[in-house]
């Protein structure tokens, strides 16, 4: 399991604009946000339209993971699921938990080769795999709506592909509700208890995979 230490404050961020399916973060064009008092009736009609109510009747799943093998064996059940195309997935747990940890092995699961990162400090890292798009979102240092935008967020999620974030209560007034959530919690004797919360039909598939 990955070990994660608190990462110290961001600058900057908002002033990158994130274009949909580019494969490199780092030749993303740098715009300056401008500011608009009509933003915050955008935000509004964005979650509006956005978000939609969970689907009932589908009971979260239990699971435990002994070691990072267990991990990795559930990272490569899910990337063979067809569903996990465009799905939307949520990781939540405290630092050091294993969030990153089972998102680098899906990646590996999915294709993607070479250094795969933790988007800590650049919030995302998109990838391509077989012309199909991947986004690592990591949300701890994001605090401002208006960055959701700025950013190019809202165009990242209205695009096919697949989205994967940690940490999605720090932008949950702008995120659609996922597909499937994946609670990491550590144990006492250090495995990781695990629970899946299907909250669409795609994510009660992918949550059959476990």
């Amino acid at each position: 399991m990955e070990s994660l230490v608190q990462p110290g404050k961001q600058s900057g961020f908002g002033r990158r604009k994130v274009h949909p399916g580019h494969a490199d973060l780092g030749k993303s064009q740098l715009v300056r946000p401008v500011p608009d008092s009509r933003h915050q009736e955008r935000t509004v009609a964005l979650t509006a339209v956005e978000h939609h109510a969970p689907i009932v009747g589908t009971p979260p799943r239990q699971l435990s993971w002994r070691d990072e093998d267990h991990t990795r064996a559930f990272a490569e059940r899910l990337a063979a699921q067809p569903a996990i195309a465009d799905a939307f997935i949520t990781l939540q747990g405290d630092l050091g938990a294993g969030k990153t940890t089972l998102v680098r092995h899906l990646l590996r699961a999915l294709g993607v080769q070479g250094r795969i990162k933790s988007p800590t400090y650049a919030v995302v890292e998109p990838y391509e795999v077989d012309g199909r798009a991947i986004w690592h979102f990591d949300f701890y240092r994001f605090d401002d709506p208006r960055e959701w935008e700025d950013a190019g967020f809202r165009d990242v999620f209205a695009t096919p592909g697949l989205k994967i974030a940690e940490w999605p209560d720090k932008a949950a007034q702008v995120l659609p509700v996922a597909d499937l959530e994946v609670r990491i919690e550590v144990a006492d004797d250090d495995s990781r208890r695990v629970t899946l919360s299907p909250h669409t039909p795609r994510g009660a598939e992918l949550a059959a995979c476990a």
